[in-house]
């Protein structure tokens, strides 16, 4: 397993450790409710440093890129960013991906243990460009801060002359002991949120100046599992468990973010068009409240079903702290997905009953 880069330094912060993808992260600093607690209300430091990140350089970067990806890199600014997929000629997912447009070179933020699939399925399409793809994480940590209060935080880290108001803009700070930090605006639970990509020699120190700024506001260092349950909360679904490589974009409830119908050529476009134009796909990505008598929480791949027909499957569950009911996400086929309607849950060998509701989870 790859260890995390601060794992000492989380040690001392009495995190405890698990894996996704083989990657090694912090699944919680033993107090999930106030982690949790700091995501929704006040502010959470997070280490993302786990998550996959790559950089592609050269003068045909920017094109090469734009014919890959499903939205439009060609108009991005220096300083802007945008969500995008990487989606086979067939329009089927690859990956999802956050791009941001730096002076030389374009960076890309997506899930763990995807870095050597994402890299081969680039350079599968590279002839004569001038582009190398380059593995950052070995030199770039990610960390992040969550919540109503992320502003505040990161302004108390005292590195930026401002920050950036529009999501995926960043900005760069720069001096000589840190080196070239960033910091996006990338909201991750629904709220308010940044990234900081922040070189490896400097990790520790800008992941306690971080810690120390949520603290003052109230908040706390958060993990995996808190993070994930604000996800959950928020209805965005996450590649690898609620899309993966049997969907299109506009099943998981990204089409209207990630692609764009106005760009030029790219892997996949036909197909996206074509399902574009006809208006709908057959399944298409919903919130489920369950039953609250739930003793085992569904996994991934649990079935619904409506009139004794399967209907669709689960993909991620928690206990909503915020909602104070059983939620999941899961695939629900078009003609039964309406909110409201009731569905049969068959989960560990139980049936349970489970309602559709419209993303994101609304309080009450």
């Amino acid at each position: 397993m790859e260890q995390l880069l601060l794992h000492e330094f989380h040690q001392t912060l009495r995190g405890r450790f698990g894996s996704v993808s083989g990657v090694e992260l912090v699944t919680d600093y033993g107090d999930l409710p106030a982690e949790h607690a700091a995501l929704s209300q006040t502010v959470g430091a997070l280490d993302l440093s786990f998550r996959s990140r790559l950089c592609l350089t050269g003068a045909d970067r920017i094109r090469f890129l734009h014919g890959q990806v499903t939205n439009d890199v060609k108009k991005l600014q220096i300083g802007e960013g945008c969500y995008a997929a990487l989606v086979t000629a067939k329009g089927r997912m690859q990956s999802d991906l956050h791009i941001y447009n730096l002076t030389d070179e374009l960076l890309l933020d997506f899930e763990p243990g995807l870095v050597r699939s994402v890299t081969e399925r680039l350079e599968k399409f590279l002839v004569a460009d001038d582009v190398q793809v380059v593995d950052i994480a070995p030199h770039y940590g990610l960390l992040s801060v969550q919540g109503p209060q992320a502003a505040l935080a990161a302004r108390a880290l005292g590195l930026f002359s401002g920050i950036p108001e529009k999501p995926f803009d960043f900005v760069k700070a720069e001096d000589a002991q840190q080196g070239e930090v960033y910091l996006t605006k990338q909201p991750r639970v629904g709220t308010d949120g940044f990234d900081l990509f922040v070189p490896v020699t400097a990790l520790g120190t800008v992941a306690d100046k971080l810690i120390t700024a949520v603290r003052s506001l109230g908040g706390c260092a958060c993990g995996w599992e808190a993070l994930e349950t604000a996800r959950i909360e928020a209805g965005i679904p996450r590649f690898g468990l609620d899309m993966d490589e049997t969907n299109l974009p506009h099943e998981c409830g990204i089409e209207g973010r990630a692609v764009s119908y106005t760009k030029g050529c790219y892997i996949g476009q036909e197909v996206l068009n074509r399902v574009h134009t006809m208006g709908h796909v057959n399944r298409e990505l919903r919130g489920l409240e369950l039953a609250s008598e739930l003793k085992i929480l569904p996994q991934k791949g649990d079935k619904l079903f409506r009139d004794g027909r399967e209907i669709g499957f689960v993909t991620s569950s928690t206990h909503s702290p915020l909602l104070k009911k059983n939620i999941a996400l899961g695939y629900i086929r078009r003609e039964v997905n309406e909110s409201g309607t009731q569905l049969k849950l068959i989960s560990a060998g139980t049936e349970s009953w489970a309602t559709a509701v419209e993303l994101p989870f609304k309080t009450r």
